[in-house]
């Protein structure tokens, strides 16, 4: 599909989904991912207060459209917003390099635009480095913040680390944090990523399930010119082994989540398929 309108989706709306099978879904269908129905799951909509805000994209802030998006979650000007940016999945990936996690941090990296954006102030938050922090510390950093900029890598990488710092545990509790991710930094919170965007083989965690804050998966950088492995049929096939619902994207495309809608923000092309 293609589009430089806002499409929004409703959970389990099928008449809006035309590759849709028509089933439902719940993450119960994949070993490993925590029932969302359940209490004891912290990232089902209405844990605590809410349930944090998402702009879950493919290669950062890439367009008008998806900054009109960031812009209505944030509710105020980038200007007046505090943002922490996390470049922990980059070091997760085989091809990538400290000078391109320098690149994230610093504002450098044109193409895929999120620390260069004029925000109010900007600080790094290491997941690594967390488990070795009073951990009232680092939250009180988390909380004064209003954005996470999360960068590309390997997911599964970050995933590890959003568990392993306590990360993961503490976000549904702050619904009023934006978090937007590039890439990995988007497929983190998705239920599944599928073997073929696990960098690092084998897993880190052992497989490629990750956190299920969001009931779909992402393929990312789809037909980017420069990944032969990101066409449409390639999509086609990741879609079919997940057993969940998800979207196929390109780095004009993002998906806004707030409150467990999905609104497509595009400027170029994406796909959905039903489980």
């Amino acid at each position: 599909m293609k589009s430089s309108h806002l499409w929004r989706l409703h959970p389990h709306d099928d008449r809006r989904r035309p590759e849709s099978t028509g089933a439902a879904w719940n993450a119960l269908s994949i070993p490993g991912v925590p029932d969302r129905r359940s209490p004891d799951w912290p990232g089902r909509p209405g844990f605590g207060k809410g349930t944090m805000k998402l702009l879950l994209t493919s290669a950062g802030i890439k367009n008008p459209s998806i900054h009109g998006a960031l812009l209505e979650l944030l509710g105020k000007p980038i200007a007046d917003c505090r943002a922490l940016c996390i470049p922990t999945a980059g070091y997760g990936h085989p091809r990538v390099t400290p000078d391109m996690a320098w690149h994230f941090v610093a504002g450098k990296e044109l193409d895929t635009p999120m620390c260069e954006l004029g925000w109010r102030s900007i600080g790094l938050l290491e997941l690594t480095a967390l488990p070795s922090i009073d951990k009232a510390r680092w939250e009180s950093w988390v909380r004064q913040a209003d954005v996470l900029l999360v960068n590309g890598g390997d997911p599964m990488y970050l995933c590890h680390w959003m568990r392993q710092s306590g990360l993961a545990d503490l976000l549904p509790l702050l619904p009023e944090m934006v978090w937007v991710g590039l890439s990995a930094g988007s497929m983190v919170m998705t239920p599944r990523v599928g073997v073929d965007f696990v960098s690092t083989k084998p897993s880190i965690t052992g497989d490629d399930i990750a956190l299920g804050m969001v009931d779909f998966s992402i393929f990312p950088h789809l037909d980017y010119p420069s990944f032969p492995d990101n066409t449409m049929a390639c999509a086609e096939k990741w879609a079919a082994s997940l057993g969940c619902p998800s979207y196929a994207i390109d780095d004009q495309t993002a998906l806004k989540v707030v409150d467990g809608c999905v609104e497509i923000v595009s400027e170029g092309h994406w796909r959905f398929f039903g489980r």
